[in-house]
């Protein structure tokens, strides 16, 4: 099984972010350190005899938690359940000085794998995305990083206003001539609720038009395939064996637990949902010992769906017999066939008796896919 810890708090809110993160000018860690351990210790209760294949610290900005919470996380968590010997254990970071001087303590912590913010390698595009950082600050970070973790992976978002192929082909380059072995890259999607929507509304954002996103997603998956970056999931690549396997676990559809603040679990065909706010969370966990406002078991049908949203992102796509023993239907049963058959003969779906997967022509396409075929 996985684990999954929300720190919710960020320095400001970026334009483009739809994640559950807030800014606030002062935090308690002693109290936010008491209540994800006691958040951690409800779920282990109910997950006994399981063994951990990863820890992910997400947000929100979980840089921003003391070394001490992040240390002290990582003891009770593998206390409850024994670790495997290659456990991977991650912390998602922003690449501001103070945070970035952080990472000697991370290390020591336990963290072995860094998942660093950069988002994009100049220093207009990082302004006008809201970045609390400028690229000297992030190149900095990036430098610490690799030489304290041994997986390093960053993200960089591209299809970005104003962007061609020229630029990308140049930003991505450099990116790539850093030498980590796992990089996450992805389109700039407009989330309903951010200040980047409003914009965009009003006519005063505007976006690469279809084709020049096209020709990006391309060069993109000809560039990191050169490098031997390859592409695993639609907006992940990775040097073989680098792959992230805590997310794998969610591809794939295996269990996870999630605690902290709008953390989300799935165990054992149950679904749990945390309180989004930091405060109500903080509050819950109080009075109950936990902070959950949903732990529900979820329909076959519902896990199917799941697992077929899923599973399509990745390259592998989805394997036939552990849907059906991860939702206990066929894979076939939600599918609408003659659907498929369209969407194959067009050469962006295979479909056999192994399982479903996008083509690489698919790939660019998941979502108009899956709305396509899903029953």
């Amino acid at each position: 099984m996985a684990l999954y810890v929300h720190w919710p708090f960020c320095v400001t809110k970026c334009p483009y972010c739809d994640f559950n993160s807030h800014v606030r000018a002062t935090i308690d860690d002693n109290a936010w350190r008491n209540a994800l351990l006691t958040d951690l210790a409800h779920e282990a209760a109910r997950l006994p005899g399981r063994r951990l294949a990863s820890i992910f610290f997400g947000g929100g900005t979980p840089s921003l938690m003391p070394p001490a919470t992040v240390a002290a996380i990582i003891e009770a968590a593998i206390t409850h359940w024994p670790p495997e010997s290659d456990i991977e254990i991650t912390l998602e970071a922003n690449p501001s000085s103070v945070e970035s001087a952080r990472f000697a303590g991370f290390a020591a912590a336990g963290i072995n794998r860094l998942s660093l913010g950069l988002q994009a390698l100049n220093d207009a595009d990082l302004k006008a995305l809201g970045r609390p950082h400028d690229l000297a600050q992030g190149l900095a970070a990036l430098d610490i990083a690799q030489a304290h973790f041994a997986r390093v992976s960053f993200d960089l978002i591209y299809d970005r206003p104003g962007m061609t192929t020229a630029s990308w082909q140049a930003e991505l380059a450099r990116a790539v001539g850093f030498g980590t072995s796992h990089l996450s890259l992805y389109q700039l999607t407009i989330e309903p609720g951010t200040r980047f929507h409003a914009l965009h509304a009003k006519g005063q954002l505007s976006l690469p038009d279809p084709e020049t996103s096209a020709d990006l997603f391309d060069m993109t998956r000809q560039m990191t395939a050169a490098a031997r970056l390859f592409a695993y999931e639609v907006s992940n690549h990775a040097k073989p064996g680098a792959e992230s396997r805590h997310n794998l676990a969610y591809w794939t559809y295996g269990d996870y637990a999630g605690i902290g603040p709008g953390a989300h679990g799935r165990r054992m065909g149950t679904a749990t949902e945390r309180h989004k706010k930091p405060e109500a969370w903080l509050a819950a966990v109080t009075a109950t010992g936990h902070g959950m406002t949903v732990e529900a078991p979820l329909a076959p049908a519902d896990r199917a769906t799941e697992f077929l949203v899923m599973g399509l992102r990745l390259a592998q796509g989805i394997d036939a017999q552990r849907f059906l023993s991860r939702t206990g239907l066929e894979l076939s049963s939600i599918l609408r066939p003659d659907r498929v058959a369209r969407i194959v003969a067009q050469g962006l779906l295979e479909h056999d008796a192994q399982g479903l997967r996008l083509t690489p022509a698919g790939q660019p396409f998941v979502d108009a896919v899956l709305k396509e075929i899903a029953r």
